[in-house]
């Protein structure tokens, strides 16, 4: 189930080596599909026959070398950490005809720093894709590992559809917020977690809805939290955690500044304003979480506009004194 074939495609960009590696036995799919009675269980019978459209092979990614990383570093100066030990990582596979292999990470900080952003800057970085799963608004881990087709309204997990419905064996999988799991009544959220952490488990993950065993070794996981109290020790000791902290004001006002220059180049409006924003206005955004630089460059931008503007002034931003949206930010 598990085996990687030949290499099949060399080229640049997202995806410069791939190798195929087949996630499930088909056999084991037209079995489970041949035993489904009549004109019942038509969700898990087009499960079926989708995983045998689509057949068991996926593309196994790796970077050619050491990926560029030097704009991340740049761009999320308070992930330097995380972004050392992924550059390991990565070189450990270079010119080598070994997987790629990311130890499971927990990004613990506060709301805001930019954790989930990090997590979706690496999967661009590797170009293996990405599933993403919010553990803030589940009351139960059927997200994870699926629910029994017996239940009502069941369907497959995440994990099970990033893999049979996507294009790679190894795509980033983010968990965010898993401190804020919930379970219902002695139902572990997080229980299929366990498994999934380890790569030798995790060769044969078997859905609870789909009931066939898939190859998720090669998952890269990527989960964020804000309280490491609330999250099970098994959990944590599969992870390598990085604690990140809010960027210092001159990294603050780095980031505020790549932000608004970004922005800026994105959209064709960008060119009625000024390249580059006040050192006031800079240090207004640097009091800021990265999370909240954008809305709040976008509030300013639109005030400046409706003022005949081209440039950002402070009473432009979220709260500011003569602001025009006083509302400031919803949360």
């Amino acid at each position: 189930m598990s085996t990687s074939h030949e290499l099949v495609s060399v080229g640049s960009g997202a995806i410069p080596i791939a190798r195929m590696r087949s996630l499930y036995r088909v056999a084991e799919v037209q079995q489970r599909l041949h035993k489904l009675p009549d004109r019942e269980h038509e969700t898990l019978r087009s499960t079926y026959e989708r995983m045998l459209e689509k057949g068991p092979e996926r593309f196994q990614v790796k970077p050619s070398g050491l990926p560029a990383m030097g704009h991340l570093y740049d761009e999320l100066p308070n992930f330097h950490g995380v972004l050392d030990a992924v550059r390991r990582q990565l070189a450990l596979c270079e010119d080598s005809r070994d997987a790629l292999e990311i130890t499971p990470m927990l990004l613990l900080g506060p709301p805001g720093v930019g954790k989930t952003h990090f997590a979706r800057e690496i999967a661009q970085l590797l170009g293996t894709g990405m599933g993403f799963l919010s553990m803030s608004s589940l009351t139960a881990g059927w997200v994870l590992s699926g629910a029994s087709s017996q239940w009502k309204g069941a369907r497959p997990g995440k994990v099970f559809e990033t893999l049979v419905d996507g294009n790679y064996a190894n795509p980033v999988m983010v968990v965010d917020e898993i401190d804020k799991a919930r379970g219902e009544h002695a139902y572990d959220p997080l229980g299929a977690l366990y498994g999934l952490l380890e790569h030798d488990t995790a060769h044969s993950f078997t859905d609870e809805f789909a009931e066939v065993p898939i190859d998720a070794s090669q998952v890269i996981w990527v989960a964020t939290a804000n309280d490491e109290r609330a999250i099970p020790e098994p959990i944590l000791n599969r992870m390598n955690v990085f604690e990140v902290q809010m960027p210092d004001a001159a990294a603050a006002r780095a980031i505020a500044s790549r932000l608004y220059a970004s922005i800026r180049g994105a959209h064709a409006w960008g060119e009625r304003f000024d390249e580059t924003p006040s050192t006031a206005v800079l240090d207004r955004l640097a009091d800021m979480a990265p999370r909240e630089m954008r809305r709040a460059w976008m509030t300013a931008f639109g005030n400046a506009r409706l003022d005949g503007r081209g440039t950002l002034l402070e009473k432009d931003l979220p709260n500011a004194s003569g602001n025009k949206n006083r509302m400031g930010f919803v949360h």
